[in-house]
């Protein structure tokens, strides 16, 4: 049975919180997302510490040991998902041009891969592009985030954000300022793959596999609970998704048809003539 799930709402004081409590009340597995790194450490391993079994998603906090403070991490390909990333915003970068990173502020595991594989496959397929970064805090911020961005690099051709919720805060931020800037980002979530539908300002997604990545943490569980031994880190590969593959992708990201306005505004963007 699943008791609960809990919303820490990106926030590393909730998380501790949370997992301290479920390491004092009957549930024998738990799985979770580090949010940040040394911060939650010593809360995620008082779930070990009291006897139940720990999955984790995307990442390992510094100083946990695979077997002995946790059970294994099931997490996507966070590295390949940045240089896909990179790979399909290339295209839109013209030569010696300029790309910013808009990444998140916080010590986190995933966002960091993603931008260290972003830095690295320009660096092999374009060295001629000059890299910027801004970082924010909170999602909250993106868009000041942009703005200290744009006001440093007025010569932007494009954007890379490090997930899909900042980035459509920062195609906002972008359009009230009367630009136009390519961008791509990771995690194909209903906004974005409506953006991308319209050919907006989104022209790829690197997105990862939640339900199949749910599904290989409840497998890392059982196994877990059955007394078996898990690899340290089991990870899935990203899909590339474009405008014309998005409404398949977004199929095979969610386990579910597409919604019917997000196929019908693709054929429209297409020009496609509709009964």
């Amino acid at each position: 049975a699943v008791v609960e799930v809990v919303d820490c709402g990106f926030d590393t004081d909730a998380q501790a919180r949370a997992l301290r409590r479920l390491a004092e009340e009957p549930v024998d597995a738990v799985i979770s997302i580090p949010i940040g790194n040394a911060a939650i450490a010593d809360a995620h391993r008082a779930i070990t510490r009291a006897g139940k079994k720990l999955i984790l998603l995307d990442n390992a906090p510094t100083g946990l040991l695979p077997g002995d403070d946790y059970s294994g991490v099931v997490s996507a390909d966070n590295f390949g998902l940045g240089a896909i990333a990179a790979e399909l915003l290339s295209p839109y970068l013209p030569e010696e041009g300029v790309a910013g990173i808009l990444t998140y502020g916080v010590d986190f595991f995933a966002t960091k891969e993603r931008e260290i594989a972003f830095r690295k496959w320009m660096g092999a397929h374009r060295p001629d592009v000059t890299l910027v970064r801004s970082k924010f805090p909170t999602i909250e911020e993106t868009g000041p985030a942009f703005d200290r961005l744009l006001a440093e690099n007025d010569d932007l051709d494009g954007l890379f954000v490090a997930w899909d919720v900042p980035a459509i805060r920062a195609s906002a931020a972008i359009r009230a300022r009367g630009l136009s800037l390519p961008m791509t980002t990771v995690d194909l979530g209903n906004a974005v793959a409506k953006e991308l539908s319209e050919g907006g300002l989104i022209k790829g997604v690197a997105a990862q596999r939640p339900y199949q990545q749910g599904t290989a943490a409840g497998t890392a569980a059982l196994i877990a609970l059955l007394g078996g031994q898990l690899p340290p880190w089991i990870a899935l590969p990203g899909l590339r998704v474009t405008q014309d593959n998005v409404v398949e992708a977004y199929q095979v990201v969610w386990h579910m048809p597409a919604p019917l306005a997000l196929t019908r505004r693709r054929r429209e963007s297409r020009g496609a003539t509709q009964a």
